[in-house]
């Protein structure tokens, strides 16, 4: 079993000086330099397209990468759909306001919903008000017949329409959701984030038979994990921040992903994304029933009116997909001026912080190694992670605050 291996048995090159700087070297020089050097055409457009996602990724913000953008936002009518989406991927995570007119136009042409959802989240995050939201309205009833039907339409619709209220509003008790899990006997993670994404969050673990768990001296074991993503996109799109709500943990693994590392990670899935057998343990008891329904039988009474617990279910519907919970062997210095330093966002995972030791690539420091071990203290490797906003505070969530919800909601 993954779980078992030692801490100190961890090691990772992608952690070491060399092959940090190895990386850096690459991006800087190869992936976006060299880009940077050709013309944009037909020819190279893929190799933009492959620069953005690395720039998205690393947060990269240099004259060579705005040159990138300005190209390709220049020739955003002759893109394909993969380059727009890699291109306001970027904008929306680096350049958050530069780009304010050209998105104002792109808003007024883009007829494909993924794209102007992603179009119309931008310039949401620069124009809140019930204007700049009623016009959205008002784009989707003109261009989107029927776009209620569309997930990821119905969803803009949703967020343009209430974001600014949930994130001024604190959730239902969480005395009723810590009691509610002792009637489920299931083995439950609580990743308790903030609004926003910026500000790392802390995950908590409550066994099968309700308890939490604890470290000898009685002291509440809490982890570091940041649910943030590199783009910081809403929810519901594609490579968005990790949606609030209810994730199966189907099992431990070791991914491949150098840029994540060999620390065990949990395994999950998201509703839609596998069969509803996996994700519900058990076959639904009806022939035809109303998914929705079951999702909410996972919380007790006074959380299944709370809209924002159901963004997994339709992230999960708008087809978003492979949201586990892993470390990192990213080098945190790419992200030194940003609240979460040194933890690093992923492409919607929730990631926990890990230090490596840069001259032979052990493993230092590891929230995620902790959290495993922690989830396996009891007999069984599946469950549920409930990820929660806890508040708008503009400050990452700490161990006294958990340790005092833990304490009022026993």
């Amino acid at each position: 079993m993954v779980a078992q291996m030692r801490r100190e048995d961890i090691r990772s090159d992608f952690g070491t000086y060399s092959k940090r700087r190895q990386l850096e070297k690459d991006l800087k020089e190869n992936i976006i330099g060299q880009t940077v050097a050709v013309p944009l055409d037909t020819n190279s457009e893929y190799r933009y397209e492959y620069a953005c996602r690395a720039i998205t990724q690393f947060l990269i913000n240099d004259e060579a990468s705005q040159t990138i953008c300005n190209r390709l936002i220049n020739a955003y009518d002759s893109l394909e759909n993969d380059t727009r989406q890699a291109l306001l991927e970027t904008i929306y995570a680096v350049y958050p306001s530069a780009y304010k007119t050209k998105a104002t136009h792109i808003f007024s042409i883009e007829n494909n919903p993924r794209l102007f959802a992603m179009t119309a989240s931008y310039l949401f995050r620069l124009d809140s008000s019930v204007a700049f939201r009623n016009k959205v309205i008002t784009r989707l009833q003109t261009s989107f017949p029927g776009y209620d039907t569309l997930t990821v339409l119905a969803e803009l619709s949703k967020y343009v329409t209430n974001a600014p209220n949930w994130k001024q509003q604190r959730g239902p008790s969480l005395t009723e959701l810590f009691g509610y899990q002792r009637q489920l006997q299931q083995k439950i993670i609580y990743s308790f984030q903030r609004w926003n994404r910026d500000y790392a969050g802390m995950a908590i673990v409550q066994n099968a038979d309700g308890s939490f768990v604890r470290h000898p001296d009685g002291r509440l074991m809490v982890f570091e994990q940041l649910a943030r993503s590199a783009s910081n996109l809403p929810y519901f799109l594609t490579d968005g921040s990790t949606p609030q709500g209810i994730y199966r943990i189907t099992g431990t693994g070791i991914s491949n992903n150098k840029l994540i590392g060999p620390t065990p990670n949990l395994q999950m899935i998201m509703p839609f994304e596998s069969y509803w057998t996996k994700y519900f343990y058990q076959p639904p008891v009806d022939s035809v029933v109303d998914m929705l329904n079951y999702y909410l039988q996972l919380l007790p009474p006074s959380w299944r009116t709370y809209t924002p617990m159901r963004e997994a279910y339709y992230a999960g519907k708008t087809g978003r997909t492979a949201i586990i919970a892993h470390g990192t062997t990213i080098d945190p210095e790419f992200f030194s001026s940003q609240p979460f330093y040194p933890l690093t966002p992923t492409m919607g995972c929730l990631s926990a912080k890990e230090l490596w030791n840069v001259t032979n690539g052990s493993l230092l420091i590891s929230e995620q190694w902790n959290l495993v071990n922690a989830f396996l203290s009891t007999p069984g490797n599946k469950g549920y992670l409930y990820v929660i906003n806890l508040d708008n505070q503009q400050k990452p969530v700490s161990r006294q605050e958990i340790e005092t919800l833990v304490t009022l909601g026993k």
